[in-house]
């Protein structure tokens, strides 16, 4: 009898701690039907827990549901639909700017978030340290678009969140971008536009960085009507938008008043303050300082390259250290003595650098806009013909183009005439000259073409150069 006592009594006490811990366990398995079998695990983990020998009150059951949230998180963050790696920079906090520093991450993709990982999540979450939470992305009346502007790179998106945090996005594999933009947006336009996430949080954070009185007045009648400490901290908002705006009024103002009263070019140049460049300046204007027809920077590079780099295998070719050939750039333009015999200009690839670089920054070109359809015509045509319509062309130039042609191309034969050391043939030197020396102003039609063109005529000038400068000789 005794033990059939007992056995009532335990029959009892399981019923009862059954009923007690029934609630969690419903409530685990209408939150997640599909995760059944997680749901059971973590209702055997409640039940070793608080093992009950009576039925669980209110506060305790309150209790149970704190502990629930904590050790199962929601089903959303549950359900991670993308990940990888996409190149990311952070240029807004809160509504102010920072500085933009990409950096790759670990993307997670939720339903309702987006979370950044150095590396991949599992290996993350393993090094973080405890407590530590990686950056995330409320996507709850978030906004995302293409922002092209926003960066020189390509494949570049921007999501826009209503606390004010604005982040770019990009990878230079197209597919890849795009299956993220559409993945992030449908996440987006998924969820709820109840209070809980008011798309309205972004159009009062866009008034807080906004001076239009005409969003203020519209939003005043709902600013109203917000509790108090929501009313005291949009005022504050629109008090430091009205001051950003009169601060913004007055570096107008006196940057008006500088612009106005600030000296002419000319004025600057008559002091000597600025000095007219050799670099970047019209060939014709350089001729008239100098007064002559060939640029004086262009006969001492010739010069230097006919005494020391006919021999040099790729003149002309192979490039020369950037830094030294900005070095020669800043000397001549600021009219300062040059020697390119110094041992500083050794290199004699720096030399013809310099060179390439002074006739590719022509605002005009060695041969003229106006004359490049002329030129492009006169190629296409028989060897005979073509050579008298190139000739008749080069007469017709004016008198700094023609005669720095002249010099230049002279020169340039010389170059082919050593081509067996220094492995520069006519061809070669098309390829470098023509893109440098002739070109269209507008490049509308096909750059492929152009550049044929371009190689063929630069070569026609070389392998032709004594019939078509004949007749200044004659």
């Amino acid at each position: 009898m005794q033990k059939s006592t007992n056995s009532d009594t335990s029959l009892e006490t399981l019923n009862s701690t059954r009923q007690g811990t029934g609630a969690v366990q419903m409530r685990i398995k209408n939150a997640n039907s599909h995760h059944d079998r997680l749901s059971q695990s973590k209702s055997m983990i409640l039940t070793d827990v608080g093992k009950a020998t009576e039925p669980i009150s209110r506060h305790r059951r309150n209790h149970s549901q704190h502990i629930l949230k904590d050790v199962i998180p929601p089903l959303e963050q549950l359900m991670v639909e993308k990940e990888g790696y996409l190149q990311k920079a952070k240029i807004a906090d809160g509504g102010k700017k920072l500085r933009k520093n990409w950096s790759t991450s670990w993307i997670v993709l939720s339903s309702r978030k987006i979370e950044f990982y150095k590396e991949s999540k599992q290996q993350a979450l393993s090094n973080m340290k405890t407590g530590h939470k990686p950056e995330s992305v409320d996507l709850c009346g978030a906004h995302i678009e293409w922002a092209k502007e926003k960066s020189s790179r390509k494949n570049v998106f921007q999501i826009t969140t209503v606390s004010g945090n604005e982040f770019l996005l990009q990878s230079d594999i197209d597919f890849i971008i795009l299956d993220w933009f559409h993945a992030i947006k449908n996440a987006i336009d998924r969820l709820p536009k109840d209070s809980s996430c008011p798309s309205r949080n972004l159009e009062l954070f866009k008034i807080q960085r906004s001076s239009s009185t005409e969003l203020l007045s519209h939003y005043d009648s709902d600013i109203k009507e917000q509790k108090p400490e929501h009313r005291k901290s949009l005022m504050f908002r629109l008090h430091h938008s009205a001051s950003d705006t009169s601060d913004k009024n007055r570096v107008k103002s006196r940057l008006k008043k500088f612009i106005t009263r600030r000296p002419s070019l000319k004025t600057l140049q008559e002091k000597g303050l600025i000095k007219d460049q050799i670099f970047g300046s019209h060939l014709h204007k350089v001729c008239e300082r100098e007064n002559s027809t060939v640029p004086w920077f262009v006969k001492q590079c010739i010069e230097a390259v006919e005494k020391r780099g006919l021999d040099v295998d790729g003149i002309y070719r192979v490039s020369g250290n950037l830094a030294t050939i900005q070095k020669l750039r800043f000397i001549v333009n600021q009219e300062e003595k040059l020697n390119l015999d110094d041992s500083q200009w050794e290199d004699i690839h720096v030399v013809t650098g310099a060179l390439k670089m002074f006739f590719r920054e022509l605002p005009e070109p060695l041969f003229p806009y106006s004359f490049f359809e002329r030129f492009v015509e006169a190629i296409k045509k028989q060897d005979n013909t073509r050579i008298e319509a190139v000739k008749s062309l080069v007469q017709k130039l004016p008198p700094p183009n023609r005669d720095t042609m002249k010099v230049l191309f002279g020169h340039l034969t010389k170059i082919v005439a050593k081509a067996s050391k220094n492995l520069m043939s006519t061809q070669s030197l098309g390829i470098v000259f023509g893109p440098t020396l002739l070109r269209a102003e507008n490049e509308t039609g096909n750059m492929a073409i152009h550049m044929v063109y371009q190689n063929q005529i630069a070569e026609l000038m070389l392998s032709e150069y004594s019939k078509i400068f004949s007749s200044e000789e004659d």
